[in-house]
C-alpha cells in the first residue's frame, strides 16, 4: 500500500543550499478524479499543484497562502493553484477535456497546452495586510521551467524548479506524481554552484526516481550529493478545500442587491459551484434574501 504524499525540506550543513521534494502522486490522482481532466490537462494541472504545494510550504505563518496562476495562450486556459503552508493544495484548469497530439519527444505536449505567450502570476496571502504580487512572461509554457524563471525573476533567487506528471494515456489516470526545488542561498559559493550543476547532469527526471521506488528524503540526498545534509521537515501533504457555505456567502455579497434577489427567481434558489473540489452550494430565496438585506446594511 503506497504512503500518503509527502513534503521533505533539506539545507546543506554549510547553509549554501535548500532543497525539497514532493510525492504528490494521491493528490493529483484525485484531482484528475474530481475534475476528469484529460491526460495533458492532468500533467499540466499536476506540474502546478506540486509547486504550490512546495511554494507554499515555504510560508511563514499558520494561515498564509500561495496562489499560482498561469494565464497562456494555449487551450487549457488559466491554471491555478493554491497551497498553503502546510503544504496542502487545490486547483483546477479551466479547460480540462483538451487533447493534443504527444510532442516530438513523445511526451505530453503540456507546452503546447498551456501556451507560450502569457504570464505566471504569484500571489503570497500572509493573512494579514495586502497580499505580495509578483509577475512574470511565460517561458516556455511547460511550468517548470516557468517557476524557475518566476524566481530568478522575481524574487531574484537562483532555483532549480523539477516538476513531473506520469500519466497513463489511454486511461488518463496518474501514476506517478512529484517536483523537487533547489535553491542557493547567499552562503552559495561558486564551487556550491558547479557541484549543483553536475549533479543536474546526471539526475534523473523525478518520475523516473520515484518509479525506481526512491522515497523523497533519497531524492534530496541525491540532488544535493556530495553536500552534507540536515533535514529541516518532512510532512504529509494532501489534495483539500477549504470552500463552505459561509464562503459562498460572502462570495455572493459581492454582488449588487438586485443581482442577488434575481439569482434565485427562476428556479426559487442558486446553484453556486466551487471551482476546486465541484461541490454545490444551494442558497435559496430567503437565505439570498437575507444575504442582500447584510449587503445592503453594509
Amino acid at each position: 500500500m503506497k504512503m500518503k504524499d509527502k513534503i521533505l525540506r533539506c539545507i546543506s550543513a554549510d547553509g549554501a543550499v535548500m532543497a525539497m521534494a514532493i510525492d504528490s502522486t494521491e493528490l493529483v490522482h484525485r484531482a484528475q478524479r474530481m475534475h476528469h481532466t484529460s491526460a495533458v490537462a492532468t500533467a499540466a494541472l499536476g506540474r502546478l499543484l506540486s509547486a504550490a504545494s512546495m511554494m507554499g510550504a515555504q510560508l511563514k505563518g499558520e494561515n498564509a497562502t500561495l496562489t499560482l496562476r498561469i494565464n497562456g495562450d494555449g487551450p487549457l486556459g488559466s491554471v491555478i493553484a493554491v497551497g498553503d503552508s502546510r503544504g496542502n493544495c487545490r486547483g483546477y484548469v479551466v479547460n480540462p477535456d483538451v487533447k493534443l497530439p504527444l510532442n516530438a519527444a513523445g511526451k505530453l505536449d503540456v507546452g503546447g497546452a498551456v501556451g507560450k505567450n502569457g504570464t505566471v502570476t504569484v500571489m503570497k496571502d500572509f493573512g494579514s495586510g495586502e497580499p505580495y504580487v509578483g509577475q512574470v512572461s511565460l517561458a516556455t509554457g511547460e511550468i517548470a521551467e516557468d517557476m524557475t524563471m518566476y524566481f530568478a525573476q522575481s524574487e531574484q533567487i537562483p532555483t532549480v524548479c523539477a516538476l513531473g506528471v506520469l500519466v497513463d494515456k489511454a486511461e488518463k489516470e496518474v501514476l506517478l506524481s512529484g517536483g523537487l526545488l533547489i535553491q542557493l542561498l547567499p552562503a552559495a559559493q561558486e564551487s556550491d554552484i558547479e557541484k549543483i550543476e553536475k549533479t543536474l547532469e546526471e539526475m534523473d527526471p523525478v518520475t523516473t526516481m520515484l518509479a525506481k521506488g526512491m522515497s523523497v528524503e533519497e531524492i534530496c540526498r541525491t540532488a544535493l550529493s556530495g553536500f552534507e545534509m540536515e533535514i529541516l521537515d518532512e510532512f504529509e501533504v494532501a489534495y483539500r478545500c477549504d470552500c463552505s457555505k459561509e464562503r459562498v456567502e460572502r462570495a455572493v455579497m459581492l454582488f449588487e442587491e438586485d443581482e442577488i434577489l434575481q439569482m434565485g427567481e427562476e428556479t426559487g434558489r442558486a446553484e453556486v459551484k466551487c471551482h476546486f473540489c465541484d461541490r454545490v452550494y444551494y442558497l435559496n430565496r430567503e437565505e439570498l434574501a437575507e444575504i442582500a438585506e447584510r449587503k445592503k446594511k453594509s
